[in-house]
């Protein structure tokens, strides 16, 4: 398999700060929200690690509603105030306890939050790949300067459904049907 192709083994999701505050900010964020749920749904039918964060939760609000209503009452979301989610203890914990060698990022805002998490991520020798349909940012110029520093950091493209597509590998696959009803 090519090494920037998605291994089940290898692979957890990170959903970086979508959070209640920013409904009201950011033009595409019930749009980002949803499709952040689709995510974590698909990421959970494969049986694969899911991470959250949410910065300052008490000036910023909790996760989005469309993610919390995709999770258990019981899930860990880490809390942080640094703006990469490495910034945080037990989630570089969590991350390092996993095992894992590629992150699927997403989240916002795409040029603070999302940015310094992937470089920090980057540094600590992971592959991350970028859900391009599930990052948002206020402004489209902020968007695109977060994307490019990203990709040119060597940040690989991707999007849900090719991201799912790519851990799944087969149409055999027990989750096919679930994560085909999930993208439609």
């Amino acid at each position: 398999m090519h090494p920037r192709i998605l291994d089940r083994n290898k692979a957890a999701l990170i959903v970086i700060d979508v959070q209640e505050a920013f409904r009201s900010v950011i033009p595409d964020f019930e749009k980002t929200a949803r499709r952040a749920a689709i995510a974590v749904q698909g990421f959970r039918l494969l049986g694969l690690p899911v991470l959250i964060t949410e910065q300052y939760p008490k000036g910023l609000g909790r996760t989005a509603a469309e993610i919390l209503a995709v999770l258990p009452e019981d899930f860990e979301i880490f809390e942080k105030t640094a703006f990469s989610s490495c910034g945080a203890v037990a989630f570089v914990d969590n991350v390092k306890a996993l095992d894992i060698s590629q992150v699927v990022l997403c989240g916002l805002e795409t040029h603070v939050c999302v940015n310094q998490t992937a470089h920090d991520l980057l540094d600590h020798g992971m592959q991350v790949h970028l859900l391009l349909d599930v990052v948002c940012s206020r402004s489209k110029v902020n968007k695109k300067a977060g994307l490019g520093k990203m990709f040119e950091s060597g940040v690989v493209p991707s999007s849900t459904e090719m991201a799912l597509f790519e851990l799944m590998r087969d149409a055999r696959d027990e989750s096919f049907k679930q994560i085909q009803q999930l993208i439609k």
